[in-house]
């Protein structure tokens, strides 16, 4: 199979955003997922660079439209890295080659009579750069800006779009696929029922040069939108190129609901005057609004993606967008809502199963992947594998649905189903019975199986991290060149692998710390640091006694009689136990694998029988409903156990 998937070009009147951060890692993820799939991919997206918005926008500069481009386009392709988003091409609409093919086209649509030269009289709104009909008018005003548009008069070239509304009718009614999700479809189904007027496609340079010229009339530029949408063929070679030939039958795009009509219904018009094959399908997503408020420079709750990958980090990002979004709907993003996903999704489910799994077989198989014992084998394993089965081809199919979250949902609850199935089968206890090995065996082998599938199909998703777990499974070059049909079938794990420890992969985060928004954060900035009380103080002396060390716990298990206290076995990097007052806020299940800060040179002391070598640090706290909440000092990257802390 063949996939050509693109994002819109951004328009650089602005910086990128959450909203261009999300429609981008939706491209990336489908092309990913494509890839695992076995297709021949390839991903553009670009910058958009002509118009009137972007002479104002460089003018409030003092700047040339062209260093302003050129500085707002590096701005967006340098982001993109951040986020882990790998396309095969970035276009910008200002490279020569796509401006004559723009021109080339024009000519072509023009020699044929579909554009002609008239004056019109319209509501020309300035942040669409273009007219609106009476229709599209709520209150006089332009819906997206809240502004009146401007009466003007002027004469123009116009795109016989209305010839061709007939054909697009036709085409969205027979290809039910063409525009998804459905609603959208129904929504331009809606406008077409409407006499379709033609597309002003020029401004005059009276008005506007920084756009293409028109090849059969120098006094005009092209429209911003005949300009822009063009670049989904110059990107792949129109007319004559291989690529062209190759990927623009399957051309799929995905766009924000604001740009619908554009994509539904100018671009295929133009694309059967131009008289090749319309795109395959369209995608469209709804906003992402910032505590239930739609995202707006003039309200300062704009999110910028590299302030989002600093607070949180680029796969738990990229695993929010697509897990808390039903693609087609708003959504409404929240340093609450990130921070619990990445607690309890991240952290507690799959971070916590990765590192119990991965100690458990360095602690009782050598860190070797051992034989399956097939005399111990029992309904949980074969429901196991039925399970991973019925996860992957319901994930294939909403992954190539754009259901992303349904896909993550099925993927999420396997890694529940594997966490009971250590829970059950305890392999600590299967490993004090001697008589037990073969089961035990079989226990580890299941687990280190199923983590090989589960960083196959999360590599789309979260690709940082998938290198980082793969590199630990030992298959880091299996998992570069997997095939979902292939690969995902049960039993790929061989025998004999040796798996690493691994690193943390999510350590959680501490929701007051963490939990102020991004904008409260920039604003809190600009204050002045409140006076600190000076008393109680020690001196570097002082402080320089305790000894700080990150230690990592191997074991933890309750003792007896002692509700609230738990004994941790730690690596600090010697082996020493250590009581913590934790039970109350931890299980023991969940503390194994976790790295943890301790004072190293405390005197040792005896608690319920057992010697304590040392104090693991913590902070606590009381919400207001009087509940005590604690949460274990960590590290924020993973670092050696035994390494001091500074």
């Amino acid at each position: 199979m063949t996939t050509y998937i693109t994002t819109p070009i951004y328009y650089v009147n602005a910086m990128p955003h959450l909203g261009h951060a999300y429609t981008t890692i939706i491209a990336d993820t489908y092309s990913r997922f494509c890839r695992l799939r076995g297709d021949d991919v390839r991903f553009q997206t670009g910058t958009d660079e002509h118009g009137e918005k972007i002479v104002q926008a460089a003018e409030s500069r003092g700047e040339s439209p062209r260093e302003y481009v050129d500085k707002i386009s590096d701005t967006f392709r340098n982001t993109w890295p951040l986020l882990s988003v790998a396309p095969d091409n970035f276009i910008r609409t200002t490279h020569p080659e796509h401006m004559q093919t723009v021109q080339d086209i024009l000519q072509k649509v023009y020699d044929q009579g579909d554009i002609y030269f008239s004056e019109y009289s319209g509501h020309y709104c300035k942040g669409c750069e273009r007219f609106l009909t009476e229709k599209e008018l709520v209150d006089g005003k332009c819906p997206d800006h809240q502004t009146e548009p401007e009466e003007i008069t002027e004469q123009n070239y116009f795109f016989r779009m209305s010839k061709y509304q007939d054909w697009l009718i036709n085409h969205i009614k027979t290809h039910p696929e063409y525009i998804t999700p459905e609603r959208y479809r129904n929504e331009v189904l809606a406008f077409l029922s409407e006499p379709l007027e033609d597309l002003c496609i020029s401004r005059p340079t009276s008005r506007l040069t920084w756009g293409i010229p028109l090849p059969f009339d120098e006094k005009f530029v092209t429209y911003v939108w005949f300009d822009a949408l063009i670049n989904y063929l110059t990107g792949i070679g129109y007319p004559d190129g291989d690529q062209f030939q190759k990927y623009w039958s399957v051309a799929e795009h995905v766009i924000a609901k604001d740009i619908l009509k554009p994509h539904a219904i100018y671009w295929p018009t133009m694309i059967q005057a131009m008289g090749i094959a319309p795109y395959k399908r369209l995608h469209v997503h709804g906003y992402w609004n910032v505590d239930e408020t739609k995202m707006s420079k003039s309200i300062g709750n704009v999110i910028r993606p590299a302030d989002l990958i600093e607070a949180y980090g680029v796969d738990t990002v990229r695993y929010f967008l697509l897990r808390d979004m039903s693609f087609g709907l708003d959504s409404s993003f929240s340093d609450e809502a990130i921070i619990a996903r990445r607690n309890s999704d991240l952290a507690n489910d799959l971070g916590n199963l990765f590192s119990r799994a991965l100690t458990m077989i360095h602690k009782y198989a050598g860190g070797v992947v051992p034989a399956v014992d097939e005399s111990t084998l029992v309904d949980e394993d074969r429901e196991l594998i039925e399970a991973m089965e019925a996860m992957i081809a319901l994930y294939a199919r909403s992954m190539g649905n754009f259901e992303f979250h349904k896909g993550l949902q099925a993927v999420w609850e396997v890694i529940g189903r594997l966490n009971r199935y250590i829970v059950t089968n305890a392999p600590w206890e299967l490993a004090a019975d001697p008589a037990q090995s073969g089961r035990l065996d079989t226990v580890l082998y299941y687990l280190a199986e199923s983590l090989r599938i589960l960083t196959l199909v999360l590599r789309p998703v979260m690709p940082d991290v998938v290198e980082k777990m793969a590199k630990s499974l030992g298959m880091s070059e299996e998992i570069a060149h997997a095939v979902l049909d292939r690969d995902g079938c049960w039993g790929g794990m061989q025998v004999g692998t040796k798996v690493d420890k691994g690193p943390q992969l999510f350590p959680r985060l501490d929701k007051k710390k963490s939990g102020q928004s991004l904008q409260k954060q920039k604003k809190s900035k600009k204050k002045k640091d409140a006076a600190v009380d000076m008393t109680g103080l020690v001196s570097f002396e002082e402080f320089g006694k305790v000894e700080l060390r990150v230690a990592e716990i191997v074991a933890a298990e309750k003792i007896k009689k002692a509700d609230k206290l738990l004994k941790l076995t730690l690596n600090a990097p010697e082996e020493r136990t250590v009581v913590a007052g934790i039970a109350k806020f931890y299980s023991p299940d969940e503390l194994v694998g976790m790295k943890v800060i301790i004072v190293a040179n405390l005197k040792p002391a005896k608690l319920m029988g057992v010697t304590s070598q040392g104090m693991v640090l913590a902070a606590k706290e009381k919400d207001k409903d009087g509940n005590e909440r604690l949460v274990l000092s960590s590290v924020s990257a993973d670092i050696a156990a035994g390494s001091r802390v500074a």
